[in-house]
């Protein structure tokens, strides 16, 4: 197994076992040690709520600056996110924007790929939402604090 050992900045590293062909757009896996933080899935949802974009390629724009506000919040940035999920109404849909989507994904992300996940879904829970991504990241030791406001759930 190789271990690609993690930058000053994350407390990540990738796991990549041998002879398994280099990953391209995510990693077989990440392990890392800190502070985990659990993003719900994020829609393309604006302040208050409503899902005002259209298609795919904008709404996962918006998502994936949701998820990068909420992980802001715990102090986190996009390096240290370990696992994304993301649901599509439409797989076939997914890989005919996947240049696209990896431009916009680059755009908000950066170059940072974590272990992904992709799932087709018939349905989800908002009506007007076509993609839905969710987070799991890992802050190292000594990250933001958490802000002011959000009590610890006991």
């Amino acid at each position: 197994m190789t271990i690609v050992p993690p930058s000053l900045a994350t407390p990540l590293r990738r796991v990549d076992p041998p002879k398994w062909p280099s990953p391209c757009g995510y990693s077989h896996a990440v392990a890392g040690t800190g502070t985990f933080v659990f993003v719900g899935g994020q829609i393309a949802a604006d302040n208050a709520g409503r899902v005002t974009s259209v298609g795919l390629v904008p709404q996962a724009r918006q998502a994936l600056r949701n998820v990068r506000t909420v992980l802001a919040e715990a102090g986190g940035r996009p390096e240290h996110i370990a696992q994304m999920t993301w649901y599509v109404l439409d797989l076939d849909f997914y890989r005919a924007r996947e240049g696209e989507l990896g431009a916009v994904y680059r755009e908000i992300m950066g170059n940072h790929y974590p272990a992904m996940v992709l799932v087709e879904v018939s349905a989800l829970f908002e009506p007007s939402a076509v993609v839905e991504i969710a987070a799991i990241a890992i802050i190292p030791q000594g990250g933001q604090p958490q802000p002011a406001g959000n009590p610890l759930i006991p």
